[in-house]
C-alpha cells in the first residue's frame, strides 16, 4: 500500500495530521479505538472511514449554525504526497486553525462523568439538578458541560465560571451558544431517524482571518453516544452505537484502564464496526457501501 509522503505533523489516540502546503491539513482517521483515554490493542475494520463519513454529513448540515475547517473528502482533491489509493474515505482535507483550549460538551441526558457527579452530589457541574433521576434520564434542558483540553491525561470538568476564565467570557458566551445549537441540531435529526444523542462533544478553532470553525470531527459515534430509541429506557446503559458498547465490554473483566487494555474479542470488534455503519446509514439514509473507498463509487 502506498505511504503518505506528505510531512507529518501528529499522531493522536485516532487520527494523524500531516502538511497538506497553503495552510491546509491532511487528516487521516484510522481504525484505531481508545477509552478511559487508552488506544486498545485491537483496530475496528472500516472505522477511520465511517467517522470521516459521518462527519463530512455532520460538517454539511450544521454548515448554517457554524463554519467549519472542511475543505474536501474527495481523494481527487489532495495535494500530491496523500496516497489517495490508501487513505480515500478516511481522509479530509482541512483549513488549519488555531485550536480553542477547551473540549465543548452538550448533554441532554444524565450518563457518563454527569451521572456519576449526580449520584455524589445532585448536581452537574456546579448546577442543581431534580432529584430522584435515574441514569439515562433526560435532562430537563441540555446543558453545556465543558472540560480542559489536556494533552496528556484526562480532561477536566469546568464549571462555567472556570471555563469562562479559561477562554474569556465572550467566547465562553459564544462556544456554549453554538455547541447548543449543534446538539440541538443533531438531536433533532436523529430521532427522526429512530436515534437518541444523549451527548456529543465538538471543537473550536480560529482560522488566520480570526473566523470560529467548527473543527476535528463532529457527531460521530466516537465523539458522541447515540442510542436506538425503540430500546431506550431510563435507569441503565441504554444500548448503543458507540464506544460504550465497547466499554461495557469491559465492565466485570477486573481491568482497571490503566495501558495496556486487554485485547477485544472478536465478537465485540465486529459489533462495534456494525453498530458504527447502522448509525450512519440510518442517520444520512446514504449506504455506507457507496462511502469512498477501494471498491466504492460514490
Amino acid at each position: 500500500m502506498t505511504e503518505i509522503t506528505l510531512p507529518h505533523l501528529y499522531s493522536g489516540k485516532v487520527r494523524d495530521l500531516y502538511d497538506a502546503g497553503d495552510d491546509r491539513l491532511l487528516m487521516v482517521a484510522s481504525d484505531r479505538i481508545s477509552v478511559f483515554d487508552v488506544v486498545l490493542p485491537d483496530p475496528v475494520p472500516d472505522k477511520g472511514r465511517v467517522l470521516t463519513a459521518i462527519s463530512a454529513f455532520w460538517f454539511g448540515e450544521t454548515a448554517g449554525i457554524v463554519p467549519n475547517h472542511l475543505v474536501s473528502v474527495d481523494p481527487s482533491d489532495f495535494p500530491s504526497g496523500a496516497a489517495p489509493e490508501a487513505t480515500a474515505g478516511r481522509a479530509t482535507l482541512v483549513r488549519s486553525t488555531r485550536p480553542v483550549r477547551l473540549e465543548c460538551i452538550a448533554r441532554g441526558y444524565l450518563f457518563g462523568g454527569a451521572w456519576s457527579e449526580y449520584r455524589e452530589t445532585g448536581r452537574v457541574q456546579g448546577r442543581s439538578m431534580p432529584p430522584g433521576m435515574r441514569r439515562a434520564e433526560r435532562l430537563p434542558e441540555p446543558l453545556f458541560t465543558p472540560t480542559t483540553k489536556a494533552e496528556v491525561g484526562h480532561d477536566e470538568p469546568l464549571d462555567d465560571a472556570a471555563a469562562a476564565a479559561l477562554v474569556g467570557d465572550d467566547l465562553f458566551e459564544r462556544l456554549r451558544e453554538i455547541t447548543l445549537a449543534v446538539y440541538r441540531h443533531g438531536a433533532a435529526h436523529a430521532e427522526a431517524r429512530g436515534i437518541l444523542l444523549a451527548d456529543t462533544k465538538v471543537e473550536f478553532g480560529f482560522d488566520d482571518d480570526g473566523r470560529l470553525l467548527l473543527i476535528d470531527e463532529v457527531l460521530t459515534p466516537d465523539s458522541s453516544r447515540y442510542w436506538p430509541a425503540d430500546a431506550y429506557e431510563p435507569g441503565g446503559s441504554p444500548p448503543s452505537f458507540d464506544k460504550q458498547y465497547v466499554r461495557d465490554s469491559y465492565a466485570g473483566s477486573g481491568w482497571d484502564h490503566t495501558p495496556p487494555a486487554p485485547p477485544l474479542p472478536a465478537e465485540v470488534i465486529a459489533g462495534t464496526r456494525a453498530r458504527y455503519v447502522e448509525a450512519y446509514e440510518r442517520l444520512t439514509g446514504l449506504r455506507f457501501a457507496d462511502w469512498y473507498g477501494p471498491t466504492a463509487k460514490p
